[in-house]
């Protein structure tokens, strides 16, 4: 029985998503263009990808939009012929920004509220993996205001405190029959608040060439107070903890961009990030009863990734723009732990996306992201789950925008 919920806990990813859930869903425009947009002075969006190119942009805006992702996971058992499926739930992502200011005065302000992790992840209650997981529902809003400066004509500097907000939901089932012939089941829920901050660099060469450097700090998840709800026999209730304690490094991003400009209606938009995913060594749980369950610490050993980025803007009309991009984004997770929670591996990105001018204030903007991730067999460490999984991410968006 220790052995049993000792795995169920150990699992637990908190706000740990990996590139699995790490889509770069932050701006339309930038999502219909392979998510790159460090070395672009495109719109409001800018105050997450560029807070120094903020200050370059020609009016003030705000803008919303939401991205809703749709995941499809397979997963065969090895030695069995049977393909099992995740249940089809739609996870939300928003994102929102403001900028003002006056463009004469160099200065600018910005403020965004963004979900730069999140996902839903549901498989039927009676599948192979069921002690490993059943359900895992995730969501993480930053709220970031912004200051950026235009120093030079040729040279903008910006930078924002970032606020985040976490939620955690996981279920599984344990192998302990209640006295009804029920399976029991486990539960642990949790919020998680900390700061960190976003800051960033924008040139325009004499070249015509635009330049992006920005660094995202890493953010400490902090879940105070969690909720462990277990539904077993009541002789073995007292036994169990009922709150946990967790902190878990949402890593930090390095991001390099180009923006090159062929004509006065195309751009071309070519990212690197590098994502220090080395700080997630381990995840380690303070329990608040340890008559059965010591607090306890799980390696994960994850390594640093990189991603890749190409996108193209075409403004095809006055008031078309018609968008694609591709990127390639590299896994963080090392064989031994993959997880049904986060059924991670390299993943090809494809998009494309369309912006149209209703007026000469209001815009709409338009992307389609579709992931491909790579087929993956792994028998995970802890759990001992051992097969193949194969994950494809469906993603549609729509934001609006106002500009004076």
């Amino acid at each position: 029985m220790k052995k049993i919920v000792l795995s169920f806990l150990l699992g637990l990813p908190i706000l740990g998503y990996s590139q699995s859930f790490q889509v770069n869903l932050q701006g339309q425009k930038q999502t219909a263009m392979g998510g790159a947009g460090t070395g672009l002075a495109l719109d409001e969006a800018a105050v997450f990808f560029n807070p120094g190119a903020v200050s370059f942009l020609k009016k003030n805006g705000v803008q919303a939009g939401i991205s809703p992702l749709y995941l499809k996971t397979a997963f065969r058992e090895n030695g069995s012929n049977i393909t099992e499926y995740n249940k089809d739930k739609i996870a939300t992502p928003v994102m929102g920004y403001a900028v003002f200011g006056s463009p004469a005065n160099r200065l600018r302000f910005g403020i965004g509220i963004y979900t730069p992790f999140g996902g839903a992840m549901h498989w039927k209650e009676d599948w192979t993996g069921k002690f490993t997981v059943t359900s895992l529902d995730l969501q993480a809003i930053y709220i970031q205001p912004t200051l950026s400066l235009k120093i030079t004509d040729n040279i903008g500097i910006g930078g924002g405190l970032v606020y985040s907000l976490g939620k955690v939901d996981l279920r599984r089932a344990i192998p302990i029959t209640k006295p009804n012939g029920e399976i029991s089941t486990a539960k642990l829920k949790g919020d998680a608040k900390d700061f960190g901050w976003n800051a960033g660099i924008y040139v325009q060469t004499v070249s015509g060439v635009s330049i992006g450097v920005t660094h995202r700090s890493q953010i400490t998840a902090k879940v105070k107070g969690g909720d462990a709800i277990f539904d077993v026999p009541d002789a073995l209730r007292a036994t169990m903890p009922t709150k946990f304690d967790a902190e878990l490094p949402l890593p930090a991003t390095t991001s390099i961009g180009l923006g090159f400009y062929p004509s006065d209606k195309t751009t071309i938009a070519v990212d690197v990030n590098w994502v220090h995913w080395n700080k997630y060594k381990e995840l380690a749980f303070d329990y608040d009863n340890n008559a059965r369950i010591p607090d306890t610490k799980s390696p994960r050993n994850y390594h640093d990734a990189a991603a890749f980025r190409v996108g193209i803007q075409n403004q095809t009309t006055n008031r078309l723009a018609l968008r694609a991009g591709i990127a390639y984004a590299m896994t963080p997770v090392g064989k031994g732990y993959v997880t049904p929670e986060v059924p991670d591996a390299d993943r090809l990105l494809l998009s494309a996306g369309l912006g149209f001018k209703a007026s000469e204030r209001f815009l709409i903007d338009l992307s389609f992201l579709y992931e491909n991730v790579k087929a993956r067999n792994e028998t995970n460490i802890e759990t001992g789950l051992s097969g193949e999984f194969k994950t494809a991410a469906y993603i549609p968006g729509i934001s609006f925008s106002y500009k004076w």
